[in-house]
C-alpha cells in the first residue's frame, strides 16, 4: 500500500520566477523555495497554473524544477506538473521529473480539443510510463482545461497503480467526496489522496474529506492556510472558518487589480520579504500604476491577518 502522509497538508503552488528581462530566474526560484520551506509548508507544486507553465518552454520548465529540487529534495514533498499540450513534450518532462527525484508528477488533460476519455487516459498513462517509479496525480480543473474528470475516466486511471491522487480544482466540494470514495474503493482508506484546489474553499474541502490542499494563493500567505489546517486538526471548525474568511477577503482584494493575480502576489512577496520574483509573462497582464492601491491594501490585510491568527 502507498503512503499518502506526504500529501497531507498545505502545498503551495509554486510561482514562476523571472529576472528583469523576463527570463527564468534560477536564483529567484531557489529563494522562493527556501522561503516556503522556512514557513513550514508540507510541499510545493511546481510547474502548474501558478507557475505559468503554458507560457514556458520545455527547457525552462526543466530549469525551474532542477532549481527547486536543489533546495527542496529530501526536505519537503515536491509534485511536478509535467503536462504540455502534446504527448511527446509531456513524456519528456515526466522522465526528467523522475530523474530529479520528485515525489509525484501531475497533469491536466490536454486543452483546446475535447478528447474522448480513452485518449485522455492514453495521454496520462504515457506520462506515467515515462516515470514508472513515480506516483501520478490527476489534475482536475475543468473551468480552465475545458474537460472535467469523469468517474469513468477516474475508474480507468485507477487501473494504473501509480495513480495516487486527484488535485481537484472544480468548485463543487461534492467532487472531492466522489473522487475520494472511488480512490478508497480501489486503494484502501489510506492509499489515495484528494487535494482541495479552490483556495476560497480550503476549509469546506478539507471537511468534505480532502487530505490537503494545493493552491495558488498559499505562497503569499502560507501562515493562514497552515492555521486553517491546524484548527481543523483540532476540530475547531468555527475558528478555521474565520481564518478562511480572512483569506478569502484578501483573495478578492488582490483580484481587483488590473494586473494578473500572480503579479500582485509576487509584488507583495517582494515588499514583505525582499523576494525578487519578477512579474508575469505576457499575455498575462502585469501591474500598472493604478494597481498600487490594491497591492498596498492586500499587503495590509495580510499583515493584519497574520497578527490576528496569533491569538487563535
Amino acid at each position: 500500500m502507498k503512503d499518502i502522509n506526504k500529501y497531507r497538508g498545505v502545498i503551495p503552488a509554486f510561482y514562476a520566477c523571472y529576472d528583469q528581462n523576463g527570463a527564468i530566474s534560477v536564483e529567484g526560484v531557489k529563494a522562493l523555495t527556501r522561503h516556503l520551506i522556512a514557513k513550514g509548508v508540507k510541499g510545493v507544486y511546481v510547474g502548474g497554473s501558478s507557475g505559468e507553465c503554458i507560457y514556458q518552454s520545455v527547457a525552462e520548465r526543466k530549469a525551474v524544477l532542477e532549481a527547486v529540487m536543489s533546495e527542496a529534495k529530501g526536505k519537503i514533498t515536491v509534485i511536478a506538473h509535467v503536462a504540455c499540450n502534446n504527448t511527446a513534450d509531456s513524456v519528456e518532462l515526466a522522465a526528467h521529473a523522475e530523474s530529479c527525484g520528485v515525489d509525484a508528477i501531475a497533469a491536466i488533460p490536454p486543452i483546446y480539443f475535447h478528447l474522448p476519455n480513452y485518449a485522455i487516459a492514453e495521454y496520462w498513462n504515457a506520462m506515467s510510463a515515462a516515470a514508472p517509479h513515480t506516483e501520478f496525480v490527476i489534475y482536475n480543473i475543468p473551468q480552465l482545461a475545458g474537460t472535467a474528470l469523469t468517474m469513468p475516466l477516474l475508474a480507468e486511471m485507477l487501473k494504473n497503480p501509480n495513480v495516487i491522487a486527484v488535485k481537484n480544482s472544480s468548485m463543487p466540494v461534492q467532487d472531492i467526496q466522489m473522487f475520494k470514495d472511488a480512490g478508497i474503493a480501489a486503494r484502501g482508506e489510506d492509499g489515495f489522496a484528494v487535494f482541495n484546489g479552490p483556495d476560497e474553499q480550503f476549509v469546506s474541502g478539507r471537511v468534505m474529506g480532502a487530505d490537503g490542499g494545493i493552491g495558488g494563493t498559499y505562497a503569499v500567505m502560507p501562515e493562514l492556510f497552515l492555521k486553517m489546517n491546524e484548527l481543523l486538526g483540532k476540530g475547531e471548525i468555527e475558528k478555521a472558518r474565520h481564518v478562511q474568511y480572512l483569506a478569502d477577503r484578501i483573495i478578492y482584494k488582490m483580484c481587483e487589480a488590473h494586473g494578473n493575480l500572480y503579479a500582485v502576489q509576487k509584488e507583495i512577496l517582494r515588499r514583505m520579504y525582499g523576494l525578487e520574483l519578477g512579474g508575469v509573462r505576457p499575455p498575462l497582464p502585469n501591474l500598472i500604476e493604478s494597481d498600487e492601491a490594491v497591492v498596498a491594501a492586500a499587503q495590509t490585510m495580510i499583515e493584519s491577518a497574520l497578527a490576528e491568527i496569533q491569538t487563535l
